[in-house]
């Protein structure tokens, strides 16, 4: 049911209840005015036939009717005169006031009074008096009837008109409603006009401001999902660039431990065989060879150390965990006055590479921070692997500041958390009281992966 239908029937049941009331007031009025005139039409003619005995003692019953029948009709009442044997010998006429025309009988019930007969008793009959309300009943319904009709009319044009001004009134809903039809089929640049009034201008005004609100909504959403997806994009090509800087990193390692490794051992040879040669022969030839095969050691240590850096050669054959030992290993030796522990829980055989190498990144990463930067005396490496992820935690005790990693120049963090986000983990840094940070990232398992664990440990 429409709100128009809805308001128009409430009016209607108004109005209806308001016509009731007039047309109900109309006839109480009339009930109690013929009540009041039969009544008082009723005891004068009561009174009227109780003087008359003497008619009655001259003449008889016959007397007695002739003199009702030239006495004719009372208004408002029925006189009827009986023998003892109770038969009728007179009856007054019929009304000729509006003769032949009578009130509707629910009128007559509602309007009429219930008065009993009045009896005259006489020694040898008697006469009964009967109240007739239908002239005065029939005067009410004619006063009555013109007012119905008015009412009826009335009734008639007031809904019609009450229709057609709630319709102008809900204009404005109706172009709401074809509006949000609109908006609800994506068009959300659908404005309201200014309607006329001060409600029809608030209903404008707050649909264009939802309106607008919607359409922001719908270009932020658009924008986040342009943007998620960019994001999303940005990730992959993030982590295709790693793999293909790993992989040439590794080239060049492999390059430099195969070609350099082995000139730098070849030069070192010869430099040992010159020193052999010259051995007391000529000192400075000697000395000079024995600075050849120092300095060949110096090289062949920095090849190392930047093989190292560029692709870890443990990680390629005998996988993550034995190169995260390797590499806390060389951190034991090169600083012995700094506390280092680790732990590795679960199973790391079957990871893929991208994950392998960004563990082994990050760990590098966040215990080189901690030992340049944040002068740690202590640094805790805990790796534990279960079905679903791979979690990672870098604790330290240096006096790394949150707000000093932000700063210009520092990238590790940056990388640090690509890495993980590239490969749909998760990275936070934690400050630790009273001093200390935690570098935890923690990396979602494939399904490959899993069933590279699984076949791993069952081979166990």
């Amino acid at each position: 049911m429409s709100l128009r239908l809805q308001v128009n029937l409430i009016i209607t049941t108004l109005l209806g209840i308001f016509a009731s009331l007039l047309i109900g007031l109309q006839i109480d009025n009339t009930r109690r005015s013929v009540r009041e005139e039969i009544l008082g039409a009723n005891v004068v003619a009561l009174q009227l036939l109780s003087r008359v005995a003497f008619v009655y003692e001259s003449s008889g019953l016959e007397g007695m009717r002739e003199f009702l029948s030239r006495v004719g009709r009372i208004r408002a009442n029925e006189i009827e005169l009986y023998d003892n044997q109770g038969q009728l010998i007179y009856r007054s006429p019929s009304p000729t006031y509006k003769s032949g025309r009578e009130a509707p009988e629910w009128y007559s019930g509602i309007v009429s009074p219930p008065l009993a007969p009045k009896e005259i008793n006489l020694p040898t009959g008697r006469i009964v008096l009967q109240a007739d309300p239908s002239r005065a009943t029939l005067d009410g319904w004619d006063g009555l009837r013109p007012m119905l009709w008015m009412v009826l009319a009335g009734f008639v044009l007031g809904n019609a008109l009450v229709y057609a001004l709630v319709g102008r009134a809900m204009r404005p809903l109706h172009r709401v409603v074809q509006g949000l039809r609109s908006m609800a089929q994506g068009d959300y640049g659908t404005r309201m006009p200014a309607f006329s009034g001060r409600e029809g201008r608030l209903i404008s005004q707050a649909f264009n401001g939802m309106a607008q609100s919607v359409q922001d909504s719908a270009l932020a959403r658009r924008q986040a999902q342009e943007a998620t997806q960019a994001l999303a994009e940005n990730r992959e090509l993030t982590q295709i660039i790693q793999a293909r800087i790993e992989q040439e990193r590794g080239v060049i390692a492999r390059e430099l431990h195969d070609e350099l490794g082995q000139q730098v051992t070849a030069i070192k040879s010869v430099g040992l065989a010159i020193a052999r040669r010259a051995a007391g022969k000529d000192a400075s030839i000697e000395q000079s060879a024995r600075l050849v095969m120092d300095c060949a050691d110096q090289i062949y240590d920095g090849v190392h150390r930047l093989i190292s850096r560029l692709r870890p050669l443990a990680l390629d054959r005998f996988g993550l965990r034995d190169a995260l030992q390797d590499l806390l290993d060389d951190w034991r030796v090169r600083h012995p006055e700094v506390a280092l522990h680790h732990s590795i829980t679960g199973l790391l055989e079957g990871l893929d590479d991208a994950l392998s190498t960004a563990v082994y990144r990050i760990v590098q990463e966040a215990v080189n921070n901690a030992l340049r930067h944040a002068r740690a005396s202590r640094i805790d490496v805990h790796v534990q692997v279960s079905a679903e992820c791979l979690q990672l935690d870098v604790v330290d005790n240096g006096t790394g500041q949150l707000e000093q990693f932000p700063a210009s120049g520092r990238f590790g963090v940056l990388g640090m958390r690509e890495r993980a986000q590239a490969l749909g983990g998760s990275f936070d840094l934690d400050q630790i009281e009273p001093v200390g940070v935690r570098v935890r990232v923690s990396l979602p398992i494939t399904r490959q992966q899993k069933e590279a664990q699984i076949e791993g440990d069952a081979g166990r």
